[in-house]
């Protein structure tokens, strides 16, 4: 399994990215895992549905399962976020795990981009960042910029360029 991080400030566009990047990846016959990293609290399930009453009853995991998909929901409670490692360890029959969001993390990442000359370049300060996507020219960058309008040299330096997982000791 390989893997390769999406990262950039909010409204950068990674979400789209990623999506564009499964679809280009998952068309070359690649097996695709995702994690996102979300700064908020999110839920994938709704009030009313069976798994929310089991967790608003006081279940801390619940699992639900049909015959096209099963999902896991852990509630944290008071314990720390699980690290990135502890994530990626639970995928399994995967080629290539992006990973969007976790700027901070030690990975090899592509940085996303938009024209706002006042966000700080993270390639300048993480070398981790292999190269930079964005919608405009940057002269001064000091890695690869690929245009953010082509999807598929995109996904060709991901493949090139994703690292082989192997989980930390």
């Amino acid at each position: 399994m390989r893997i390769i991080g999406i990262a950039g400030f909010k409204n950068s566009g990674k979400t789209t990215l990623v999506v564009e990047l499964v679809r280009e990846l998952t068309g070359r016959g690649l097996k695709i895992a995702t994690v996102k990293h979300a700064h908020h609290e999110f839920d994938i399930d709704h009030p009313g549905k069976d798994s929310y009453l089991h967790r608003e009853a006081g279940a801390v995991e619940v699992i639900v399962v049909s015959s096209k998909r099963w999902a896991h929901i852990c509630e944290l409670e008071n314990s720390p976020e699980p690290a990135l490692a502890d994530l990626v360890a639970h995928f399994d029959g995967v080629n290539l795990v992006l990973v969007e969001g976790y700027k901070r993390e030690d990975l090899v990442k592509l940085e996303i981009r938009r024209g706002d000359p006042d966000t700080p370049v993270l390639a300048e300060s993480d070398p981790g960042v292999k190269a930079i996507v964005s919608d405009q020219a940057m002269p001064a960058a000091p890695v690869q910029v690929l245009d953010r309008a082509d999807t598929g040299a995109i996904a060709d330096f991901v493949e090139a360029h994703a690292q082989d997982y192997v989980r930390p000791a």
